[in-house]
């Protein structure tokens, strides 16, 4: 029981937060208000579905085609900074959004990754994605700035992971 509470907490969380504000929303412009909400809530669902069916296929797919343990010299626990260097370089290389990256630091730990390289794994690609550097750094904020931004942040993911290695907080990967 606890578990599934802890599972579903954020569904929780989130769809209470969704019901005090359908019903902020209806007591200030009534319930056309709430229904257009309902609407535009749809079609981003409809928008964002597609994405997250191919991250979960994807993660899915690639969770039957690595075996368990198969990642642990690369990027377990026994492999030091190197894990963490994978890591970072695999996040930083790993395109799309988060119903693709997420998905994967799953089928990541499944294969034997430690926390300390999924944490640098995620951080390297919310930090220092390859493609969102190429697609809007670059061409909105310039080289230069790129080029700094990419240097000071290089290190963090690595930095992160290896604190994490060392936190004394018991996790394990859901099943």
């Amino acid at each position: 029981m606890i578990n599934t509470l802890r599972r579903h907490a954020s569904l929780v969380v989130i769809a209470s937060i969704g019901v005090l504000g359908a019903a902020a929303l209806w007591r200030r412009d009534g319930g056309d208000a709430v229904g257009r909400a309902l609407f535009h809530a749809w079609e981003l669902f409809l928008f964002i579905a597609p994405s997250l069916l191919a991250g979960l296929l994807l993660a899915a797919a690639l969770r039957q085609l690595v075996s368990p343990g198969a990642l642990a010299r690369w990027m377990g626990a026994e492999s030091g900074w190197f894990g963490l260097c994978v890591a970072t370089l695999a996040g930083t290389l790993t395109p799309g959004g988060p119903m693709a990256a997420f998905p994967l630091v799953l089928v990541l730990a499944g294969a034997g990754a430690d926390r300390g390289a999924l944490v640098a794994y995620i951080l390297g690609w919310s930090l220092n994605g390859f493609q969102k550097l190429l697609v809007y750094e670059v061409p909105l904020l310039g080289p230069e700035f790129a080029i700094m931004r990419t240097l000071i942040t290089l290190p963090m993911p690595m930095v992160a992971g290896w604190i994490a290695r060392r936190l004394p907080i018991a996790w394990e990967p859901p099943r």
